[in-house]
């Protein structure tokens, strides 16, 4: 099973391997043809010994497939049965089909992204698909654990609008605040009650992604006073005009100023690195080829290095949880039905012959 919500069109993975890398590693391939009989009944004796089972498809689909989650309690009522949808069931768009980027849009994300001034934008990251698949996965555990309790499976549903609500979070914490929809501010601080300073300041030599993120917490008054003595100006501390939050607020632009100065003559590495040893919360931006290039990234096995049989070598990153000291080693993607002989053999004693007739029938 792919990741839940996952946008790649199945069988195709060709189209674009590099996404089909990053999204199927250390998985196995099983190809089977649910238009035929034989497929659908091959899955069904899959479903009576599976833990868990995941899908995705648009909705009704399952259903029609005889597949639906009524079928399979009857099958395994032990399972847990999973179903990702675009919306929810209920809502009014609940057969609308839904890609990443819908989510998104429809859950929350987009609208707090970009410029006030300007037309909203989507987030670079799959907050959609993968955002949405994390949370299923989360429950996946829980029903595990309940189900090594009771002995009963569940059903979980989860419809990647309502996932993008539940990471909106924030934002709506500043509706309640305000009463008002939340704006979108760019990389600037929040608004309302926006810290100053927080924000992003240009560093040389200038390109796209020279900018490194300063933020001083309202809970730690400090941190200002550790940024100005950082930067050079320990002439300001105690500065009535900028020495609480509320007094920098009413001066946002001659504060960002005052940062600018200092940062346009370092690069966003030397940034990040003095103002951090000082105390203070800073970040690089660094882009995806700079971070599939870092040294220290690789040393601690967090960007690792895969072998795949035929696209060869690439990058990619690692699960970020280190597992007693250490990451789990990435193995590459899949060719599709790379595992059909082994798993069918294993779970359902099918041997490597009928596999291969399978095979010429079209049916794996």
């Amino acid at each position: 099973l792919g990741d839940p919500g996952r946008p790649l069109r199945r069988g195709q993975p060709d189209d674009d391997p590099w996404y089909f890398h990053q999204f199927n590693a250390n998985k196995k391939s099983v190809t089977l043809n649910l238009k035929s009989p034989r497929g659908v009944e091959i899955v069904r004796e899959m479903l009576k010994k599976a833990d868990v089972t995941v899908e995705n498809m648009a909705p009704g689909t399952i259903e029609r497939l005889g597949l639906g989650y009524d079928v399979v309690k009857q099958l395994n009522p032990g399972i847990i049965y999973c179903q990702v949808k675009g919306f929810g069931a209920g809502s009014p768009y609940e057969k609308n089909l839904a890609f990443d980027m819908i989510a998104q849009a429809a859950g929350g994300p987009t609208s707090v992204t970009g410029y006030g001034d300007r037309p909203p934008v989507k987030p670079g990251p799959s907050f959609g698909d993968t955002g949405t698949g994390m949370l299923m996965a989360i429950s996946i555990l829980g029903a595990l654990y309940h189900r090594g309790r009771t002995g009963k499976g569940r059903r979980l549903q989860v419809a990647m609008q309502d996932a993008m609500i539940h990471y909106m979070r924030v934002p709506f914490s500043r509706t309640q605040l305000s009463g008002q929809a939340q704006l979108r501010g760019g990389s600037d601080r929040s608004q309302p009650g926006g810290l100053v300073p927080s924000a992003l300041y240009p560093c040389k030599p200038g390109g796209s992604n020279d900018y490194v993120y300063v933020f001083t917490s309202r809970a730690n008054p400090e941190h200002w006073t550790r940024l100005l003595k950082a930067i050079g100006r320990e002439d300001l501390v105690g500065d009535q005009r900028y020495d609480t939050n509320q007094a920098r607020s009413q001066r946002a632009a001659e504060v960002d100023e005052i940062i600018a100065q200092w940062t346009r003559q370092h690069t966003k590495e030397e940034a990040m690195r003095i103002i951090g040893e000082a105390g203070v919360p800073a970040g690089a931006v660094f882009d995806t080829l700079e971070l599939m290039n870092d040294a220290s990234l690789a040393a601690r096995n967090i960007m690792q290095t895969v072998e795949h049989p035929t696209t060869g070598t690439y990058k990619m990153p690692a699960w970020p949880v280190r597992f007693d000291g250490a990451p789990p080693r990435v193995k590459p993607s899949p060719l599709l039905g790379q595992h059909n002989a082994e798993v069918l053999g294993r779970w359902l004693g099918i041997e490597a012959a009928e596999v291969e007739a399978l095979r010429a029938e079209g049916i794996v």
